[in-house]
Formats: structure tokens, sequence, C-alpha cells
């Protein structure tokens, strides 16, 4: 996707803004964007080495300071479920989402969600979970189809994906995670067409290498939807896991993020291979307090001591 695409797109989003200014709440939640408790876990289930339990988890991120995790889960997780959201609540550790992966794979002819998903709707369901389902879906979906064609597919699945959520009081974002559906301008023109007004977006560094230099542009358009952005260290255009603090780009990314005005959650992410992601959280959280320090977030970094 080029940078005039998204200039385009901003452009229009901030036509058809309606001028007011922004409320002091929302310039105080700004203000402590970056806060620890504005901080949450993300890929830390099935990344993490030490195969922790629910329980040792949850005391794992007490003991971090963070009190907000996405579930990113697996199939092989999916027992465990209904134990994992009653250990969080137990812990008060909220459940800001959870890894929604449209697979393709049909149980029966024409059926959109695989057995996972119902597992997943269900489990939510009985622990009386409120969270945001992170949406996405592999390139196969779209295989062979016009773009035009794609939306319409698009705007179909994620309409039954929202209903089955609000059903059980959940919502539905949109997860960037490589391929058409990976692009923040595509997503944008789903939830446009589908004309749901509760759909999100998460953003997630490390699916955006290739999109460093529309940043800017990328956050005009996205953030009226945005409520989720994953941070990872920039460096490169290939998909890339890297400790925040060691890329060339992030430091200029969490600049632009701020001066956007955006006040969502901000995810650390535990994705490596095949080691403690309690060492990767605190590698990250660093990280991040190092980057804090260049930007001159004071407020920010206190809630760290």
């Amino acid at each position: 996707m080029n940078k005039c695409i998204y200039a385009c797109m901003a452009v229009l989003v901030l036509l058809g803004a309606n001028g007011s200014s922004k409320s002091q709440g929302s310039k105080e939640k700004n203000d402590m964007l970056f806060a620890k408790n504005n901080l949450l876990a993300w890929c830390i289930v099935p990344y993490d080495s030490k195969k922790r339990s629910s329980e040792e988890r949850a005391l794992m991120l007490k003991e971090l300071g963070i009190t907000s995790l996405a579930y990113d889960m697996r199939d092989a997780d999916l027992p465990n479920m209904e134990t994992e959201f009653n250990t969080l609540k137990k812990y008060n550790i909220k459940m800001k989402g959870i890894w929604f992966w449209i697979s393709g794979e049909k149980d029966q002819k024409d059926q959109l969600l695989n057995k996972a998903n119902e597992t997943i709707l269900k489990t939510l369901e009985k622990t009386n979970t409120r969270t945001e389902l992170w949406v996405s879906f592999p390139s196969q979906f779209y295989d062979g189809l016009t773009d035009e064609g794609r939306i319409k597919k698009a705007v179909q699945a994620i309409k039954y994906i929202h209903q089955r959520a609000a059903d059980i009081g959940c919502t539905v974002a949109l997860y960037n995670h490589k391929d058409w559906f990976g692009e923040p301008a595509n997503q944008v023109k789903i939830i446009k067409a589908s004309g749901l007004k509760d759909v999100h977006i998460v953003y997630n560094f490390h699916h955006g290498h290739g999109q460093v230099a529309e940043f800017g542009d990328i956050l005009k358009v996205t953030k009226p939807y945005l409520t989720t952005v994953n941070l990872n260290g920039m460096k490169g255009t290939e998909f890339n896991i890297l400790t925040l603090g060691e890329g060339d780009h992030e430091l200029e990314m969490l600049k632009k993020l701020k001066a956007s005005g955006f006040n969502g959650s901000i995810g650390i992410i535990g994705h490596t291979d095949n080691e403690d992601v309690n060492l990767v959280l605190e590698r990250n959280i660093t990280g991040l307090k190092k980057l804090l320090a260049e930007m001159g977030e004071t407020k920010a970094l206190q809630t760290y001591e």
C-alpha cells in the first residue's frame, strides 16, 4: 500500500471530522498513554518456554505490574481456557482481547467458524467474560477475488462475527496480520462498508515493518477505530521480532502515536521462540522506559518506579 492512498484517506477523515476539541479526560489519558497501568501483555501464552500454568502466568503479570492481558492461544490451550479466564478474574487482571483467527478450516460446508472459534465463544459466555475478539484471516480466505470481492466477503464475515460477539457482550477488532487484510486502509474500507459503528482496529508494529514510512498517515486513517497498538523494535522491512529500543524507527513511531491523540491500550509482546516470556516482557519494558526517557515522558516514567 503506497503513501498516496493513505494520504488521500487521511484527508477524507479530516474533512469528516466535526472539529470539536479534545475533552480534558481524553487529554489526560493521552498524557499517560505510556504509563505502566496502560500496558497489556500480548503473545505470552504459546511462546513461553516455561509453559506456565494459568496461576503462574497471572502471578508473573502481577509481579511485573501489568494488569491487562490479550489472550493469544492455540488449539492446545482450548481445554484450559475456562481456568485461564477465571484465574485472570481472581487476580484482577483484565482480559482486553483474545486471538480469533478465522483459519478457513470448516467443520461443515459454508460454515465460517470452526470448533476452536466456537469453543472460544462458548467459554467467554460461560465465564461471563467481556472482551474484544481480535479477528484476522489467512490470505487463502481471499484467493482469486478482486478487491471489491474481498471487501464484500470480509464484510459478510465480520457482520456474522460481530453479531455472535454482541450476543455475549463482546466486541470485534480487526487485527493486522500480513497480506491484504493486514493493510489498515483495507480494514477501514471493510468497517465503513459494513455500516457497523463499534468495530475496532488493533495495530501491530511487528506486522507493519513495510508500513513505517506511512505510519503517520495510517494513524490519521485508523485513529477513529484504534483501540490497541502492540509495540516492537522496528528495523528493516520484513517481519522481525526485536526488543523495543533496539530498532531504528520505533522512537519516531511512538512520537507520532502520542501526537495523534491516541489514548487506547499499549501492548508489550512476548513473541519470541523458546524463551522465558517473563524475561522477554522485562526486556521490552526496559526498552520502552529508555524510549520514554528520550521522548521526555516524565509523568509516564514515574509510574514505573
